[in-house]
């Protein structure tokens, strides 16, 4: 899940950098962006889960 998360997050970072580049305009590349986002909020939430049962 960590690699998810990494992975994820990297290409969150590369749409940023295009729409900077003016590659691609931010409205046609900000449903990319909330769904990256979305993932790496499940990711997230699948990690600490994952870390709390291991405990117990």
């Amino acid at each position: 899940m960590g690699i998810v998360e990494e992975e994820c997050d990297e290409a969150l970072h590369w749409i940023d950098v295009l729409i900077e580049l003016g590659f691609v305009s931010r409205k046609r590349a900000e449903p990319l962006r909330k769904e990256a986002n979305e993932i790496i909020a499940i990711t997230v939430s699948s990690i600490k889960t994952a870390r709390k049962n291991s405990k117990n």
